[in-house]
């Protein structure tokens, strides 16, 4: 079955010895849409020698429909957002990389639940009305079972 997809780039700023217990800082500053322009590889933008902004272009997001639920999630928060998982580079303790981006609130906790690297950043509004159709087609809220009172239940069920 094809997924919808679409790829895009993130920036990676890295923060040289920020304090005494780091020797680099790592954090997500953007996603942005890849529409080929960036080219297939990673590659430095900038370096001042303190702080250093390395793009990472090509990255696919796809959306699946059995996590309509955690898009849903994401995009009711009030303020929706790209999650980016991400790791260090073993042999490079001065890198790192991107590894997934999802839209999924529920992907990014099990990630996170795994004790991985999630940052997140604003979605953008055209990502936003991408995910929103999706959802919208796909979502299908859990319908609402209905709670027994309790004096119909067998004394040793009440709680």
């Amino acid at each position: 079955m094809d997924r919808p997809s679409i790829r895009v780039a993130v920036l990676i700023e890295r923060e040289q010895s920020p304090n005494q217990w780091e020797a680099w800082r790592f954090r997500i500053a953007e996603v942005v849409l890849d529409e080929g322009g960036f080219g297939d590889a990673p590659r430095l933008l900038r370096d001042d020698g303190k702080m250093a902004q390395f793009l990472h272009p090509g990255l696919p997001v796809r959306l699946f429909i059995d996590e309509a639920e955690g898009y849903y999630l994401n995009l009711s928060s009030g303020a929706p957002v790209w999650f980016v998982m991400w790791r260090g580079v073993e042999a490079d303790p001065s890198q790192a990389r991107p590894e997934l981006v999802t839209l999924s609130y529920n992907e990014a906790g099990r990630l996170l639940d795994a004790q991985e690297w999630v940052d997140n950043v604003p979605l953008s509004a055209e990502a936003r009305e991408w995910l929103a159709a999706f959802t919208q087609k796909h979502y299908k809220p859990e319908p609402k079972q209905r709670k027994r009172p309790a004096s119909f239940q067998r004394p040793e069920d009440r709680r």
